[in-house]
């Protein structure tokens, strides 16, 4: 069973790995990269500092801290090497088929994606703390493509993948759950529950900005991609 689940998994990457757009190679290497999401998260803290008491709003930034620290260690530095699998980019026996741009190949194991446990975590625990749906299937998205390049630049498995933005969810909601617990020890008041307000409390027009920040990165990204096309030209 196991190998026929494996099997499948890599006939899955190898139909979805790569392309012969060199404009995609650029957009998913870029979409993939951490630096690109900065403006993003400097966003992110300006209105988590606004809506947020100042216990409330340091809670939150350990939580966020916590979650990807979480998902990073324990999937790198648990279960890739206890799993021992090797990413397709280092698979001898179907390196041959895989299109990895710019040659680059990461570490050696890839289960769980690391990748993919960071933004699903982030997702789920963003989702819950601000609760607003344009926000929450925005963070969807960015989470299932961020992913989904990670399987076309050609260093993980969608089971890799898979696995991972479950592992991700899962602390990212217990992570919230702690968050949750803690906060409400020091909060004092009503939340403020109206059409100008989500149901914990964040102004609709703060979400809104953290909404075009990401709509803007993602048109950035779009647009820069031309120059990754241009350059290979040169």
């Amino acid at each position: 069973m196991l190998e026929q689940l494996a099997e499948f998994d890599t006939r899955l990457m190898l139909a979805l790995n790569g392309s012969d757009s060199l404009y995609m190679d650029g957009f998913m290497r870029l979409f993939s990269s951490t630096s690109v999401w900065i403006p993003v998260a400097i966003v992110l803290l300006v209105i988590l500092f606004k809506n947020n008491r100042l216990g409330s709003f340091i809670a939150a930034v350990l939580m966020i801290a916590l979650t990807v620290f979480l998902c990073d260690r324990l999937s790198s530095g648990y279960i890739k090497p206890m799993v021992g699998r090797l990413r397709p980019s280092n698979e001898p026996l179907i390196l041959d088929q895989i299109d990895i741009v710019n040659g680059s190949r990461y570490g050696s194991y890839g289960f769980i994606s690391s990748h993919a446990a960071n933004c699903f975590g982030l997702f789920m625990f963003l989702s819950l703390l601000i609760r607003q749906k344009a926000l929450s299937i925005t963070l969807f998205l960015w989470a299932l493509i961020d992913s989904f390049s990670r399987v076309y630049l050609g260093v993980h498995y969608p089971g890799d993948i898979l696995c991972g933005a479950l592992f991700g969810m899962l602390v990212g909601s217990v992570v919230y759950l702690i968050y949750w617990i803690f906060t409400r020890r020091i909060q004092t008041g009503p939340g403020k529950i109206t059409s100008f307000y989500t149901s914990t409390g964040y102004l609709m027009e703060d979400v809104q900005l953290i909404l075009v920040a990401f709509y803007l990165t993602f048109t950035f990204i779009a647009l820069y991609s031309f120059v990754y096309l241009n350059n290979k030209f040169l």
